[in-house]
């Protein structure tokens, strides 16, 4: 053999070996390449590392320097856009924009609680929520846990984590409303009972007319609550008409303070102006819940310093689309240590 075919041989036989060694340090659970990174003009952001596309059945991680915003993108009719890419995105923490690292459009599992409004006021229209959470339900994947907290003057876990719709479903038939509304109780009870949650996705629906005259906890506590958990929070809101509104100060500012929760965390209210309205916007809920893109970025500012990070998601929304709207969480605590 002359000394030049030695070493060609030699040389198949290094990249071979490497070859196999690459192949031998790939994750074993998963089939899915990650996909290269797609070409951006931009040059205010380093696009250098490939997202990760996260695929239905795999396992994420928890990284705690990772963060995860959910966004919702709607277009002019508030309808659900949805086939959008990585590159559409472009994510900003305190107004520095951060590389988007994790892709995901894919449905997951979620953990959700119901806040079901059992208040006196609730007697007209307590058997169209009850249809209402049922539509709502219906939408949901085998993979999915609930609990339901029921609330007039006081907040009850009627039922914790599970998966069996049905007994749910049971457990608001055989409460009758009465009393007075302590909502902010209610929402307190709820994101304390997320903590056990086993999906890292989370969300708690409101079903209310709105107001609070019976809570222990005033609002400063509940939005200082909210914005330290990691759930997103939607409600419905069974509003009476203006003309009908003689009641105290926290009844009439209920529509606010709803809005102004749900918001912090990129959710929405849905004022229901019909009684007939309220399956149709329940199932809405439960298909914007599924249909949500999540962003993940490793943010430039490493300070460990407990502070409030604000957050802002906008869009390089292709070519021929309306104007489009974003819904995603304002911001979030940074680690303290």
């Amino acid at each position: 053999m002359s000394v030049l075919a030695a070493a060609r041989l030699c040389s198949c036989l290094c990249l071979a070996a490497s070859l196999s060694l690459l192949r031998a340090q790939e994750p074993s659970t998963s089939n899915n390449p990650v996909p290269p990174p797609a070409p951006s003009k931009l040059t205010d952001v380093s696009h250098n590392t490939p997202a990760v596309t996260i695929r239905p059945g795999k396992v994420i991680r928890t990284d705690v320097d990772l963060a995860l915003v959910n966004v919702t993108v709607t277009d002019p009719f508030n309808r659900l856009v949805t086939g959008l890419e990585q590159d559409n995105f472009r994510v900003f923490e305190d107004n520095v924009e951060q590389e988007i690292v994790t892709f995901s459009s894919e449905d997951v599992p979620i953990s959700i609680g119901v806040i079901f409004d059992f208040s006196g006021s609730m007697s007209n229209k307590i058997d169209k929520a009850r249809e209402a959470a049922l539509d709502f339900f219906k939408t949901a994947n085998p993979l999915d846990e609930f609990f339901l907290v029921t609330f007039n003057e006081r907040a009850e876990l009627t039922s914790a984590f599970t998966n069996s719709v049905e007994d749910l479903q049971s457990r608001m038939m055989v409460t009758s409303p009465r009393g007075r509304t302590a909502l902010l109780d209610a929402i307190y009870l709820g994101l304390s009972q997320m903590r056990g949650a086993h999906n890292a996705k989370r969300a708690l629906l409101i079903l209310s007319d709105g107001g609070d005259n019976h809570s222990r906890y005033n609002e400063n506590d509940i939005k200082r609550l909210v914005k330290e958990a990691d759930t997103q929070l939607y409600a419905i809101g069974i509003y009476d008409p203006l003309g009908y509104r003689n009641r105290t100060p926290e009844e009439l500012n209920g529509p606010t303070l709803l809005s102004e929760v749900t918001e912090l965390t990129g959710g929405r209210v849905f004022a229901v102006e019909h009684l007939n309205e309220l399956p149709d916007i329940a199932s809405k809920i439960g298909m914007e819940l599924r249909n949500q893109y999540v962003l993940g970025y490793k943010p430039s500012n490493h300070v460990h310093d407990a502070r409030w990070r604000k957050i802002k998601v906008k869009l390089r929304a292709p070519k021929g689309l309306p104007p489009l709207s974003t819904y995603s969480k304002t911001g979030y605590y940074a680690p303290a240590h």
